[in-house]
């Protein structure tokens, strides 16, 4: 596996997460929660960023490679998921909303493996209502981490609760659109011979471990 900036980037996230669920579990002599807010949102916003930059530099230099496409989605996913779980904890975050977005995030993974397991890969690429849910989702969680005013006349605790719920509803609503999109290749009919051949070989190896 070759290292370059654009998958250093995505490890750097990766690594932050422990250090940006650490930070509130810091004592309160050592660091008071408004500050442990404003650290925690940093570096969720640092994360944020790297994301950016990591597939920019990988177009611009033309360093793209399979692992990194693997990985840049799991370092998202797993980073989104412990802020969400955090919101929980801290009783800033319905759980039922957070179990909604983070059980998508699983379902519509494991469909994208499915489908780029039988070629079809191009068939659920990330849509614009899917950029627009990770908007609203991202919003949410930096309003609910900050979880204090930062800009006059807007409550932040109303933005990301509101934030949060259009995220959860947008999370269904595109889950839903991915699954459309994806059904006409799910029957056996919808499958080329090649991937039906694939997905018999699969079957017979899992009747095998039954």
């Amino acid at each position: 596996m070759i290292i370059n900036l654009p998958t250093a980037l995505t490890w750097l996230r990766i690594v932050l997460i422990p250090v940006f669920v650490g930070v509130f579990y810091l004592p309160d002599s050592l660091l008071a929660l408004p500050s442990k807010n404003w650290l925690a949102t940093s570096i969720f916003v640092l994360a944020a960023i790297t994301d950016w930059a990591d597939g920019y530099l990988a177009r611009r230099w033309g360093q793209t490679s399979a692992f990194g496409a693997f990985l840049d989605p799991v370092a998202d996913k797993l980073m989104v998921a412990a802020a969400l779980i955090v919101l929980v904890w801290l009783h800033r975050a319905d759980a039922w909303l957070v179990i909604i977005i983070i059980g998508r995030e699983i379902a519509v993974s494991a469909l994208r493996e499915w489908m780029a397991q039988i070629g079809k890969s191009k068939s659920v690429a990330v849509a614009f209502i899917g950029k627009v849910k990770t908007v609203a989702q991202i919003t949410a969680i930096v309003a609910l981490l900050l979880y204090q005013p930062l800009i006059p006349g807007v409550d932040t605790v109303w933005l990301g609760t509101l934030a949060l719920w259009v995220a959860a509803i947008l999370t269904l609503w595109s889950m839903l659109h991915y699954l459309r999109l994806a059904a006409p290749h799910l029957s056996p009919s919808g499958l080329s011979p090649i991937s039906r051949s694939t997905v018999s070989r699969k079957r017979g190896r899992a009747d095998a471990h039954d």
